[in-house]
């Protein structure tokens, strides 16, 4: 573990920065944890959903007649049983995702929506709705979609943030722009300057579990629903949106959740159920197929850019100009702005431009994936800087040493950095055995380091305690990266009594108060805080409660321990334990609910490094060794963060070297499935080696940064830079897919 200077991580804490055994560990080893799919209701039906089979096509009609005469069949829902959408653009643009309305505009669009009683008489039925298309041209990637004579996929889209505002339609959504300095006088200033563009293609998370939800809609036009998502606070409000309900109609119960990495913050099931359940009357139950996932729920964006840097021949960076354009599928809402807001984050830059274009095309709308937009900026730029560093003859750690922010220095995207851990990152790297391997015949290493800026958002947490002096601590954040163990040992920590004494729970939306979804990094540090602040509201309160008993003044007792006691020592200490037995007396039930709207984010950085091996004969790679080393902060639970660092890395390895969306010239997709679509595996991946940097947060009672986001943003340049000094070949176009790697081996001039 490496830590920051005069920081030592457990000093004066007994449970903060222990490895504890997960809460919830027992349930999911033994399959008693409920996921999306295991609810049964009685008579309970089940969903199927209609897909467009076209990537752009007028609907002309729908006819469901046969459909519903069929045997087992109880509801079937189109468009027309759904308000027209309504609201703020990105409010339509989600109705409109969720059931199509006059276009498909992807294949696997939703046209329709079938409940029976068993999945074959629903699959059936799906069969026997006829529908009438008038197949339209489409784009599928932003070269296409930005041409002049691109058709374009809606009539009403004028460019954002462009001056003079478009008077025409384009596919182009918005335009977004970071700026700074001069750029010519900075790249007239440098001794060496690299340019290059690249290319990636959309990826998917790859969770193992689909989407599902279930529905049970009552006659008193209420329902409950069950799904598997990242934040069921946010299903309530987008899917009573859909609905045109208001949101109080709606309590979402949460499933547990097998993965989600940002992409199940969208709603896809949950509105369609509601209404199948409504109309039949009975509990509905919609799951995906894992094509239906691939075809129908949100990758992240492929994109094309352009990456310039010069730098002068000590290593100073003199300039940058970065252009990116971001698939955001078939409707507005790339990750192009945080790709722009985090390109260029971790370097000291006087002289920069930023700018990237938010495009639509024909496929699924884009989901969050880790850091979204991240990892492809990154890949730009730091696979630019290799180039630059080695062209000035400098180690490429220090290269970034000499450019790296510090705390007081001015953000590309604008605020002032506090306090932040991106130098003992790189020094971590460096200062590990990985770093100066020896590497073999037609061996790279590549180096690469990355920012995400975290969020915070609105958290509560409700803290019990119980009769028995044990802690219930209630929550709205899903748990996807440990952090019922995370709330858990804070809420140990603050109230003084073992953690196996505290039993998180993650509660329905009419059980506890407001959540933002999971997602950002932000649950450890935003619904952390809180429950760290419900527990010293408890404290207080159990301190003046013995205080009382004691007959002297509440400041005059302390806590320790889980024991209140006077600080001159006049009385025996009392434990949590006896003031909760006898709380009857004293004021009757110990609880604390708070609210928080998180500040103070600790912004996060990544610095990786990757050792492989390309067969000059095949183009297949292998990866030998894989280091990275990001600060956290504080680890509460270091077991956690070091799985959400190498989770980050095996994610980012596929991105680089294998995973992509392949389509057709009809816009179909060919690889809608784990055999084709191919994910690493434990046999493609090595031993992720780990170091937790720890430099506090000072905004977070324990000093939390978040780590589930960043980890993700390196690998893609990192890989490709291992691959550059292994191939003695520069390869800008993701993945690094053997056939690639052997044509620019066989064919590149380069």
């Amino acid at each position: 573990m490496a830590l920051a200077e005069d920081t030592n991580p457990m000093q004066g804490f007994k449970w903060v920065g222990s490895r504890p055994i997960r809460p919830d560990g027992f349930d999911k080893v033994t399959g008693r944890a409920k996921f999306g799919a295991d609810l049964v209701l009685p008579g309970m039906l089940t969903g199927a959903v209609l897909r467009s089979p076209h990537a752009h096509a007028e609907i002309v009609s729908i006819d469901t007649s046969d459909a519903e005469a069929m045997p087992g069949v109880k509801s079937v829902v189109t468009g027309a049983d759904f308000p027209e959408p309504y609201g703020k653009p990105a409010e339509q643009d989600v109705q409109r995702n969720v059931m199509a309305r006059e276009k498909a505009l992807y294949e696997g669009h939703v046209i329709a929506a079938v409940a029976a009683l068993t999945r074959e008489q629903a699959r059936a039925a799906l069969g026997a709705i006829k529908v009438t298309y008038k197949v339209l041209p489409h784009v599928m990637n932003v070269t296409e979609a930005m041409a002049d004579s691109a058709v374009v996929i809606h009539d009403n889209m004028i460019t954002k943030n462009v001056d003079p505002a478009p008077e025409a339609p384009s596919n182009v959504a918005s335009r977004t722009v970071f700026d700074g300095g001069e750029l010519d006088k900075g790249f007239a200033e440098a001794d060496v300057v690299v340019e290059r563009e690249f290319t990636t293609k959309p990826v998917h998370q790859g969770y193992i579990e689909p989407h599902a939800a279930v529905a049970d809609t009552t006659p008193d036009g209420r329902s409950t629903v069950w799904c598997s998502s990242q934040g069921h606070f946010a299903m309530r409000t987008y899917t009573s949106n859909v609905l045109g309900w208001d949101a109080s109609r709606l309590k979402v119960i949460p499933a547990e959740i097998g993965g989600g990495f940002g992409g199940k913050t969208v709603i896809y099931l949950e509105p369609l159920a509601v209404r199948l359940s409504q109309k039949a009357g009975r509990p509905v139950r919609i799951v995906m197929d894992r094509d239906e996932v691939f075809r129908a729920s949100g990758p992240t964006s492929g994109a094309s850019l352009r990456v310039k840097i010069g730098a002068k021949n000590d290593g100073t960076i003199t300039a940058a100009d970065v252009w990116m354009a971001f698939e955001a599928g078939a409707f507005a809402g790339s990750p192009v702005g945080a790709a722009s807001m985090t390109a260029l984050a971790p370097y000291k830059l006087e002289n920069f431009k930023i700018e990237g274009f938010d495009v639509v095309v024909n496929k699924p709308k884009v989901a969050a994936y880790r850091a979204p937009g991240a990892p492809i900026s990154s890949f730009g730029v730091e696979s630019v800087l290799d180039e630059v560093a080695t062209k000035v003859g400098m180690d490429p750690i220090d290269f970034r040493m000499h450019n790296a922010v510090e705390q007081g220095d001015t953000a590309t995207y604008g605020p002032k950095f506090p306090v932040i851990g991106f130098k003992e990152t790189l020094q971590a790297i460096k200062d590990h055995p990985n770093y100066t391997a020896e590497l073999g015949p037609n061996q790279g290493r590549g180096v690469a380091s990355g920012f995400w800026f975290n969020a915070g958002m609105n958290s509560t947490a409700t803290v019990n305690i119980n009769d028995d002096g044990t802690a219930t601590v209630v929550t709205g954040s899903p748990d996807i990266g440990g952090s019922r163990a995370s709330m858990a040992l804070m809420a140990a920590e603050e109230l003084g009594i073992d953690v196996v004494s505290i039993k998180p729970v993650v509660a329905d939306t009419e059980t506890v108060g407001f959540n933002d979804v999971t997602g950002g990094s932000r649950v450890t540090l935003a619904t952390g805080a809180a429950v760290v602040e419900a527990c010293r509201i408890i404290v207080a309160d159990l301190k003046a409660r013995a205080a009382k008993g004691w007959d002297i003044e509440a400041d005059q007792v302390e806590w320790v321990d889980g024991r209140a006691q006077p600080i001159d020592g006049s009385q025996p200490a009392v434990s949590l334990a006896e003031l909760a037995k006898n709380w009857g007396r004293t004021g009757g039930p110990i609880s604390a609910t708070y609210s928080h709207n998180a500040r103070g984010v600790g912004a996060a950085f990544s610095t990786q490094v990757c050792d492989l091996e390309v067969d000059p004969d095949t183009g297949r790679v292998t990866v030998l060794r894989y280091l990275t080393a990001q600060d956290a902060g504080r680890a509460i639970h270091p077991s956690y963060v070091e799985g959400q660092l190498q989770g980050g890395v095996a994610q980012g390895i596929g991105w680089a070297l294998n995973e992509e969306y392949i389509h057709n010239d009809d816009g179909v997709m060919e690889n809608p499935g784990f055999l084709d679509y191919r994910i690493p595996v434990a046999s493609d991946l090595p031993m992720i080696d780990t170091v937790i940097v720890e430099v506090p947060n000072p905004a977070h009672p324990y000093g939390v940064r978040g780590v589930g986001e960043v980890g993700i943003v390196p690998p893609l340049a990192a890989v490709a830079n291992a691959v550059a000094a292994a191939a003695d070949r520069r390869i800008t176009d993701l993945p690094l897919s053997p056939v690639r790697i052997l044509d620019a081996i066989l064919n590149s001039e380069d």
